[in-house]
């Protein structure tokens, strides 16, 4: 029996702190079913007294927070599919094509990690700007076509493929673009969903950018509109946490959908290459 004391004490106490992390979400999703004002009140009531829909409705029928959903899911959805394309053939490309200047292109890239994002947002938004891609889906995926991160996790792990598997698709008379298709795509899966949701969770829970170039409320995301939401509705607790929980369960739920080729491509990632 003794030997089984620490077991106890180190699932305890991860239990313990999953209640601490878990706590404030699970709250959030209570006061999102309280009447007016209830969560206003002190002590604040940790369960609803009598629950009710009527943030959700005033959420979606006054407020239009589907329309901000749908736009979340239109830029979240398109910035991945085209993130992913360049990330991955940029990546191989570091990882497994010769060429001059190869290494210090990468380097190079590498010391742009070191420039704050928002160094760059004004010069961003007069170029997007001239482009005609303010107040648009174009001007929130475009900058976004291709990440360091992204490029950096994905050279690493296509370091890992052999090069003698290249070389005897090239021998056989394969083309680049068909050696990426048929062979390295398919070994680069588990990095491909990794980077997928990294992407999609990055996109959808951008406040800073859409805020800049989606001047239209048409065109708003769910993040911009909650905070919007906000200022229009300083004292309503219950549904400002009923947009807060509208807005986390879809990026939960892909979580969840894809969380063991997720772990999979982060453990993969941490030992190859």
């Amino acid at each position: 029996m003794s030997r089984r004391w620490p077991a106890f004490a180190i699932n305890g106490a991860l239990a313990g702190l999953a209640v601490v992390a878990l706590f404030p979400l699970l709250w959030m999703l209570s006061v999102s079913f309280m009447q007016h004002g209830e969560a206003s009140t002190y002590p604040p009531p940790l369960l609803p007294s009598r629950p009710t829909l009527a943030n959700y409705r005033e959420l979606f029928e006054r407020a239009g927070m589907g329309r901000h959903l749908l736009n979340s899911a239109i830029v979240a959805t398109l910035t991945t599919l085209v993130s992913l394309a360049f990330n991955l053939a940029a990546g191989y490309a570091f990882a497994k094509l010769r060429y001059a200047g190869r290494e210090r292109v990468f380097q190079a890239l590498l010391g742009a990690l070191l420039i704050p994002a928002q160094v760059g947002m004004i010069p961003l938004f007069l170029i997007m700007k001239w482009l005609g891609l303010v107040n648009s889906y174009g001007g929130v995926v475009v900058p976004a076509l291709a990440s360091v991160f992204g490029i950096y996790l994905v050279r690493q792990y296509a370091r890992s493929i052999p090069d003698d598997l290249l070389e005897a698709a090239r021998i056989d008379g394969a083309g680049e673009l068909r050696i990426f298709a048929s062979i390295v795509l398919p070994l680069l899966k588990p990095i491909v969903v990794t980077l997928a949701i990294f992407t999609f969770l990055a996109s959808w829970n951008d406040f800073m950018w859409p805020l800049i170039v989606l001047g239209d409320q048409a065109w708003q995301t769910a993040p911009v509109a909650l905070a919007a939401l906000s200022r229009e509705h300083v004292q309503d607790n219950e549904l400002m946490m009923a947009g807060s929980v509208v807005t986390l369960v879809p990026v939960l739920a892909l979580f969840f959908v894809l969380q063991r080729h997720y772990i999979e491509g982060l453990l993969l990632g941490s030992v190859k290459g």
